[in-house]
C-alpha cells in the first residue's frame, strides 16, 4: 500500500510539473527547462488548471533565500502570456486548483523586466529570491464578470449599515471633506513639494493601519521596517492604498479612509484580522520616490 502511494505522488508530480532532465542546485528543488526552480508543498485537485486570460486568486508571498518575508497577501488577477522565458507568470501555468509550490528564479528578472524597476537594497544582483504560491481560484473571463455584476448588485444592499458607520465616524472627527470619486477620503498632515508618484516609480513608504476604534492592525512603523514597491504593479498593495499614494508627494504625509470596496472587500482580509465589509484608516509617510521607467 505504501509503495502504491508513493508511486501515485511522483506521478502526480510528473503531470504536474512535466518531467524535467535538468537538476537544481537547491536542496529539494527541481528544475524547468526556462531555469525555474520549483519545490511541490501540497496537491489540490490536480485537475483544473489556469490558462491565459483566466482571473486566478492565490496567495502568495515572496521571499529572500534567507526566509525574510519582504510581501505576502492574497491577490486576484488575470493571467496573462510569460513576457520573457522564466518568468513569474510561468509558476502560476504550472500548477492547478489547490496546489502550492515554492519557486526560486534571479530577483534580476523579476525586478528588471516583469516590474520594470530596479533591485530593492536589501538584494543584491546575481542574488535568486522565492516565491510560495497557492492557488485559490481560477475563473474564465466570463465567470469573472458575473461575479463582479452579481456582486455590485449584492454591494448597495448590504453596504448601508458600512455608510452608517463610517458617517457617524466622520461626525465624530469632525470632520467635512468630501470623498474622491472612488470613495477615498484624503486628508493630508503635512504638504511638501517633492517629487509626485508615476507608474513604475520605486517608492518606499511608511505606513500605520488602523480601525476606526484606534486598534492598530499593521504598521511598518512598529516593525521598524518601511515598505518598498513598484507603484501600479499588481500584487503591490490594497486598492485604496495605491490610489491614497498616488496622491501624495515625496516626503509627505497623510490620513487616507479606505471604505472596504477599496480595501479588504466582502471577505476580509486573508489573515482574519479585518472582518468583511470593514472601512479603515491608513496614515502614510512617502519617505522617497525612486523614478521608474514609466
Amino acid at each position: 500500500m505504501r509503495i502504491r502511494i508513493v508511486l501515485l505522488f511522483f506521478t502526480l508530480l510528473l503531470i504536474l510539473f512535466g518531467c524535467s532532465k535538468k537538476s537544481s542546485k537547491f536542496l529539494g528543488f527541481s528544475v524547468t527547462d526556462s531555469g525555474i526552480h520549483y519545490k511541490l508543498i501540497s496537491l489540490g485537485d490536480g485537475v483544473v488548471k489556469p490558462q491565459i486570460s483566466n482571473y486566478i486568486t492565490v496567495n502568495i508571498a515572496y521571499r529572500t533565500l534567507k526566509d525574510s518575508i519582504f510581501f505576502q497577501g492574497l491577490r486576484k488577477f488575470q493571467l496573462t502570456s510569460p513576457s520573457y522565458i522564466g518568468s513569474i507568470d510561468e509558476c502560476f501555468m504550472m500548477l492547478a486548483l489547490g496546489d502550492s509550490a515554492a519557486f526560486n528564479f534571479p530577483a534580476d528578472s523579476f525586478f528588471n523586466r516583469t516590474l520594470e524597476t530596479a533591485l530593492p537594497k536589501f538584494i543584491r544582483k546575481g542574488d535568486f529570491m522565492r516565491v510560495d504560491i497557492k492557488i485559490l481560484e481560477i475563473q474564465t473571463e466570463k465567470e469573472y464578470e458575473l461575479e463582479k455584476e452579481a456582486f455590485l448588485h449584492w454591494i448597495n444592499d448590504f453596504g448601508e449599515y458600512e455608510k452608517v458607520i463610517l458617517k457617524q465616524y466622520m461626525e465624530g472627527e469632525k470632520l467635512s471633506i468630501a470623498p474622491t470619486s472612488t470613495g477615498l477620503y484624503y486628508i493630508p498632515v503635512m504638504k511638501t513639494n517633492g517629487k509626485s508618484v508615476a507608474v513604475g516609480d520605486t517608492i518606499t513608504v511608511n505606513f500605520e493601519g488602523r480601525f476606526f476604534n484606534s486598534k492598530i492592525f499593521d504598521s511598518t512603523k512598529k516593525r521598524n521596517e518601511p515598505f518598498q514597491f513598484v507603484y501600479g504593479q499588481k500584487w503591490q498593495v490594497i486598492e485604496g492604498l495605491e490610489e491614497a499614494i498616488g496622491l501624495m508627494k515625496e516626503g509627505e504625509r497623510s490620513l487616507f479612509i479606505i471604505p472596504s470596496r477599496l480595501a479588504f472587500g466582502e471577505q476580509g482580509s486573508s489573515t482574519g484580522i479585518i472582518p468583511p465589509f470593514t472601512s479603515v484608516v491608513f496614515e502614510v509617510e512617502l519617505i522617497e520616490v525612486k523614478k521608474g521607467k514609466g
